[in-house]
């Protein structure tokens, strides 16, 4: 689901920095500027900063990898953005796709279960913690088929036999292997069940 083109640089401060504090005083010009007219990108609103510097913390945030709507919102806030200049930003941003939560879901469950090995109870955990609601979480999840997730866990199961010690007792084996699909997300059965079909023939040596 853990990157989007580069994004021309403003006149802020990078991602570390770019709080109401650090751009106080870019703000009061920019309210000086604007006058009581308001409206522009520009304009200068209560909290600090303005809807121009808080986009551009996005975009500087998005040219790193792609983000959820709610993660960029924690980020303005936690930079001293008020809540209406991080909303009006927000807005401008979704309106022109480059905030789009459903393709955020998508890709973000694309990678995950692809290179990670995560399995559905997983990543939906993961995207409702990045604030992804449940209506653009679900297509996505339901793009991993059952099929999709025992092949997924089977190739996770035989390259973790290729780890473990010799002569371990069956029992144990099944345990740490089961044990490690329930870490990725995978439901008990399955993982029981892929388990037990990847343990048919193979050798266990007997304990001394």
């Amino acid at each position: 689901m853990d990157g989007s083109d580069g994004v021309a640089s403003a006149d802020v401060a990078s991602d570390d920095g770019g709080t109401p504090a650090e751009v106080g005083e870019s703000g009061r010009r920019g309210r000086r500027r604007s006058g009581r007219g308001g409206g522009t990108a520009g304009e200068g609103l209560p909290g600090g900063g303005t809807v121009a510097q808080a986009k551009d913390v996005c975009l500087r945030l998005l040219g790193d990898r792609a983000r959820s709507r709610a993660e960029l919102a924690d980020r303005l806030a936690a930079k001293g953005f008020s809540a209406e200049v991080a909303n009006r930003a927000l807005d401008r941003l979704t309106e022109v796709g480059l905030i789009d939560d459903a393709a955020f879901a998508e890709e973000w469950v694309r990678s995950r279960h692809t290179f990670s090995g995560k399995g559905k109870r997983a990543l939906a955990l993961e995207l409702r913690r990045k604030g992804v609601s449940e209506e653009d979480a679900e297509p996505a999840l339901e793009g991993i088929s059952a099929e999709d997730e025992r092949e997924r866990a089977a190739e996770l199961v035989r390259r973790k036999l290729r780890t473990l010690p010799r002569g371990l007792e069956r029992e144990k084996v099944v345990r740490r292997l089961v044990g490690m699909l329930a870490r990725r997300g995978y439901g008990q059965g399955v993982a029981f069940s892929v388990v037990k079909g990847e343990l048919e023939g193979f050798e266990f040596l007997e304990m001394d």
